[in-house]
């Protein structure tokens, strides 16, 4: 089977591939300034007493940007890997192109996806991670991944970086675990995870299936031999088939970027809760109303509570019991007073203060973790249907609930700019590997042009869905799946040696994450 040229031709003129890049850059020099300008703003108003801080904020955010840069040239390799392919576009312009919508895919996320993953982790270490263990399990989960990302790229295998980053973080629970024993300490929520695990496991599925059907329907409608047939060497495909091939491209890419880039923003915004919690823990953005709002909603649902502490004393010790629940999911007669006082603490705490903007630096940190433990209970009994809530007082601490996520959940845009600056510019580099895998070494016979639109219309649906519902998907795993599809629909055959590599990475990509960020976890909180 011949090698794949890439060539430099194909329809786009050396004037189009200049002012592409030329505008990449400047969006580039321009997004870089917009979050240097941010974070400095944002750090005028923070007193340290040292420079350790901002040493390690600078080192965590490197590592986490470069697992977003890593995740840039290893999983939108798949997003460009069809319309390089089949040569609707060259590879410069084709990565520029798909660098530039994972940007925007990135700025319009919404954020559910980067903090259902941090649902996994122990709530201990979420509330302390300004500690050194809480350090230790960002640089080892980051670190990680970025290992295993790397090792199966430089194989050419299309693994996930998804499946890559939630082993690494189940490594640190378990580790957390086992060092901490089995008091004390939350480990891996199994329940989030399997709920994790479904999505990565049945979306390549999903892709296999859908994307053979997909090809045998637009066989049987769309009858033009040229559709069906492998690129011409060194020649572009017709205008309305590069045009197609270009539309699910663009769609791969937004979506890769939405679903994605959401990773690295909520490991971010643990580092910046972490070092510099007097500007990041809360959602200064919510003006003096939202906040009388929130006061007046945490009041309602005080009272609503109150209605299911069935006579239990109040608690000693509200924080401690809150968490205690959050931590073991058994519900006990202390738990729905503390939640309870929790709530009229933190209403208290934050209406003296006029606004969140304006709560001390002094008690920040402890009014987010509040916040965020009443938020993880009421997400917890309401899962567990326990108490049986009725419908109108459900009403009530959803909408609690939604207000505490609002005040603690949130993202900033120079951290979504950051994130899809270090996206786009990793989607620039590493692509070749996995472009070859995609086209020529899945299926017996060459990816044709009906094939490739097909697989990537498959996979810009089912990312777009995933990233709506809040689940973490594999770019890869979809993409690579539904290019299987599609040759087992065509009758090419597949290449079982290809298959059983990206099989094997699959399956090992979870245990040898695990194993990783465990050891690095280890070492860190024992050595630093």
């Amino acid at each position: 089977m011949p090698d794949i040229a890439f060539p430099q031709q194909g329809g786009v003129s050396e004037r189009t591939r200049r002012t592409s890049l030329l505008v990449f850059f400047l969006i580039l020099i321009g997004g870089i300034g917009y979050v240097g300008l941010h974070l400095a703003t944002d750090l005028e108003s923070v007193r340290l007493s040292s420079m350790l801080p901002y040493v390690l904020l600078g080192v965590a955010l490197l590592i986490a940007l470069g697992f977003e840069f890593v995740n840039g040239f290893h999983d939108t390799a798949n997003a460009v890997a069809t319309v390089i392919y089949t040569h609707s576009l060259t590879p410069n312009v084709a990565v520029v192109w798909s660098g530039v919508w994972n940007f925007l895919g990135v700025l319009v996320s919404s954020g559910a996806v980067a903090f259902g993953i941090l649902q996994l982790l122990p709530v201990e270490l979420i509330l302390q991670v300004g500690s050194s263990a809480g350090f230790a399990m960002v640089f080892a989960l980051l670190i990680a991944a970025i290992i295993w990302n790397l090792a199966t790229w430089y194989f050419g295998l299309p693994s996930s970086s998804s499946h890559t980053l939630i082993g690494s973080i189940i490594g640190v629970g378990l580790m957390n675990q086992l060092m901490r024993g089995p008091s004390g300490t939350s480990g891996v929520d199994w329940s989030q995870a399997a709920g994790v695990g479904k999505s990565l496991l049945l979306s390549p599925i999903v892709g296999f299936v859908c994307a053979g059907l997909l090809l045998l329907l637009l066989k049987a409608l769309v009858r033009v031999p040229a559709l069906y047939k492998e690129p011409k060497k060194n020649h572009p495909p017709p205008f309305w088939i590069r045009a197609l091939l270009i539309l699910t491209c663009t769609g791969v890419s937004f979506a890769h970027g939405s679903n994605d880039g959401q990773k690295g923003m909520g490991l971010i915004m643990l580092i910046l809760i972490g070092t510099v919690p007097t500007a990041y823990a809360l959602n200064k953005a919510m003006n003096p109303a939202e906040t009388q709002n929130f006061v007046a909603v945490a009041h309602e649902a005080s009272a609503t509570f109150a209605k299911y502490v069935s006579g239990a004393p109040a608690s000693a010790d509200p924080r401690e019991d809150t968490q205690a629940y959050v931590r073991t999911r058994q519900l006990s007669p202390a738990t729905m007073p503390a939640v309870k006082q929790l709530t009229d603490v933190i209403a208290n705490q934050v209406g003296s203060s006029g606004s969140l903007a304006a709560v001390p630096s002094n008690i920040v940190d402890n009014v987010r973790n509040n916040m965020y433990l009443v938020s993880e209970a009421i997400r917890l009994m309401e899962k567990a249907n326990t108490p049986v809530f009725a419908p109108a007082d459900r009403a009530v601490i959803d909408n609690y609930r939604k207000q505490l996520d609002h005040a603690t959940k949130f993202i900033p845009t120079w951290v979504k700019v950051a994130v899809a600056i270090a996206l786009g510019l990793g989607t620039m580099v590493g692509w070749k590997r996995i472009v070859v895998t995609v086209g020529e070494k899945i299926g017996k016979q060459h990816l044709t042009y009906g094939q490739g639109a097909s697989a990537e219309l498959v996979a810009m649906l089912t990312i777009g869905a995933a990233d709506a519902y809040g689940l973490p998907v594999s770019t890869t795993h979809v993409l690579s799946s539904g290019v299987a599809g599609t040759m087992a629909a065509n009758g090419s055959g597949l290449q079982w040696s290809t298959v059983r590599s990206l099989a094997l990475a699959w399956v090992l990509t979870l245990p040898a994450s695990i194993a990783l960020a465990a050891g690095l976890y280890w070492i860190f909180r024992n050595v630093f």
